[in-house]
């Protein structure tokens, strides 16, 4: 399995995997999820991101699935920390247990790493115990806790 950084002509395959993202994972968490976004707004939303040198954008080989990470500015409240976020990241169902989303993150946390980040931060619902598992096993740990009424 290859992974890639993403060029231009590769937002098509990054919009197909973001728009599944949508509707695998938010469209079954959260109600208020436009899970139509990404083929509304995905292009310009896409190609600026593969466009943006603080962005990392990889797509895994066959349509395994995608990560787009990228470094945040400065948080003056927090001046020591140097933040990279993984953004999104998606393996196709079909394709999950083999060491796709391992090798995505990997390259995601080398490119951080590289750019001097200190602190990576990734958002999951908190009802998908199987991402929460996925990157507490790669050594993430609750941090800030977002509660919601809704």
């Amino acid at each position: 399995m290859t992974v890639s950084v993403c060029v231009a002509e590769d937002v098509p395959e990054l919009i197909k995997s973001a728009a599944a993202l949508f509707v695998e994972d938010g469209g079954s968490r959260d109600p208020f999820l436009d899970t139509g976004w990404p083929a509304r707004e995905g292009l310009v939303y896409y190609t600026g991101r593969v466009q943006d040198p603080d962005c990392l954008c990889l797509l895994a080989g066959d349509g395994a699935g995608h990560l787009i990470g990228r470094l945040l500015p400065p948080d003056e409240l927090r001046p020591g920390a140097v933040r990279a976020q993984l953004e999104s990241m998606r393996v196709a169902p079909e394709r999950r247990r083999e060491g796709v989303g391992g090798e995505l993150v990997d390259a995601f946390l080398t490119w951080a790493g590289d750019r001097g980040a200190n602190e990576v931060t990734v958002s999951a619902y908190a009802r998908n115990e199987t991402a929460l598992a996925f990157y507490e096993n790669r050594g993430f740990r609750p941090f800030l806790v977002t509660l919601s009424r809704a």
